[in-house]
């Protein structure tokens, strides 16, 4: 049986936690939904849902992860064997995610190298990004490289590896993204971006920023993909789990904040102030933003930076999700880490190819009028995540009891959050989870709009 390791103190684990968080979600999606729903209003939502909702789901899954010391499967199974299968939710989450993810990390590599060289201004050509993501090879040979720079650090194990990796690139992505956002708010007419973002408009109030707001925690947060339960498994018993969390959650929402500062200034000051500028998805950052970058001064270098700290940002959260399949194959074969992960590496990239191709030669091919990797991304995060989630809710409150996690918790802390995390668990969340995963459906069918 294979000794399982740990995190060598509290500061590697929530580094860890924290770089799992923090992803590309924070960067493009957060700033995008905090312009689009009221600016500081969405901003002073977000916060909510992250120290109530965001902090019950998290709290549970780590207990879990300590608790059992097995990864999600055995987790679930260890508790009541007859929950086996939200274990096995929470592995597909992660295992289907990270082929795609690794494609999307390709392309960050891609542009980072494309700035670093001096290539700005090609890279902010209309045309230039659709032409690369087309392609039938390049973007899987970027995609390659960025598996191989997720597993390097796996090979290494927890302490060698992962903790290790998060202990340079959090503190760097945090330095990157302070210094890209003062700059970005010393330009022309990006003061009045800044007040855009920050001050809560309440006329822009709607159920669809409350659910939008919901969602980008949950999803920020890491919760639902076996990442906490399998990071909690790596820390001992002398771990505050309680103060722990709400170190992530500063860490991930400051990070969030700091990337609408960096972002939002700047794609406002280089539009005349057009909101439609700050679209969603990949636009912003692969199309919108090297134009941006293009205008400035300093464009090669505040350019680099940037898709650097993406690509830092890209990397912790691939390493948390490749970590999740790698320990699942750990306990359930008794595999040693360097197959496993060798393992994994090779599904990754197998895996991330077709999810690469749907954006050239195998456009045509849809599910649901979703390309493959669009389709992989609406089914794992609008789909399994909350389903996941509300079953560990259920699992919680009505199957093992609340006294099973609050014991775990109360190993190391008073727990004086308990109740808050009682009336989440049990009443709360459950509810929330349901009108994410009926949203998010109803969104990707065209039937309501977010």
């Amino acid at each position: 049986m294979n000794e399982r390791s740990e995190f060598s103190n509290k500061i590697g684990f929530v580094l860890a936690a924290a770089g799992s968080a923090v992803g590309l979600g924070n960067i493009w999606r957060f700033p995008y939904l905090a312009a689009k729903y009221g600016g500081g209003l969405f901003v002073l939502m977000y916060i909510f849902f992250v120290v109530t909702f965001g902090f019950a789901i998290m709290t549970a899954e780590i207990a879990i992860g300590r608790k059992t010391k097995l990864s999600p499967i055995g987790a679930y199974k260890a508790l009541d064997k007859r929950f086996s299968f939200i274990g096995i939710i929470a592995v597909a989450v992660a295992a289907l995610i990270v082929p795609y993810y690794s494609v999307i990390g390709g392309w960050v590599i891609k542009y980072f190298i494309t700035f670093i060289t001096g290539g700005h201004l090609a890279a902010a050509q209309d045309s230039y990004f659709g032409q690369f993501i087309s392609k039938p090879l390049e973007p899987i040979i970027w995609q390659i490289l960025f598996v191989l720079m997720t597993v390097a650090v796996l090979y290494r194990g927890i302490k060698d590896g992962i903790e290790k990796a998060n202990k340079i690139l959090m503190p760097a992505l945090i330095f990157i993204t302070l210094g890209i956002g003062i700059y970005c708010m010393t330009l022309p007419g990006a003061i009045e971006g800044l007040k855009y973002y920050l001050i809560p408009d309440f006329s822009r109030f709607s159920m669809q920023g409350v659910v939008a707001a919901m969602g980008q925690m949950f999803y920020s947060l890491s919760l639902s993909m076996g990442i906490m339960i399998t990071y909690g498994s790596y820390i001992n018993k002398d771990i505050d789990i309680e103060k722990s969390v709400s170190h992530v959650e500063i860490f991930d929402s400051g990070v969030a904040i700091l990337a609408g500062f960096m972002i939002v200034p700047a794609v406002f000051a280089f539009s005349g102030g057009n909101e439609q500028a700050l679209s969603a998805g990949p636009g912003l950052m692969f199309i919108t933003l090297p134009k941006v970058f293009n205008s400035m001064g300093m464009s090669t270098l505040v350019g680099s930076a940037f898709f650097l700290m993406v690509l830092f940002a890209a990397l912790t959260s691939s390493i948390s999700l490749t970590e999740v399949v790698v320990s699942t194959i750990c306990d359930k074969y008794k595999m040693s880490r360097n197959k496993a992960v060798t393992i994994t590496a090779i599904f990754m990239i197998l895996m991330g190819i077709p999810s690469s191709l749907s954006n050239g030669i195998w456009s045509e091919f849809t599910l649901y009028n979703l390309n493959i990797l669009d389709f992989m991304d609406f089914i794992t995060n609008a789909v399994l995540m909350p389903i996941g989630a509300f079953l560990t809710c259920i699992f919680i409150g009505y199957v093992i009891g609340i006294k099973e996690i609050s014991g775990e918790v109360k190993l190391t802390s008073a727990f004086k959050k308990e109740k808050v995390f009682r009336v989440m668990i049990k009443y709360v969340a459950p509810l929330l989870l349901i009108s994410i995963l009926l949203s998010s459906i109803l969104s990707a069918f065209g039937i309501i709009v977010l």
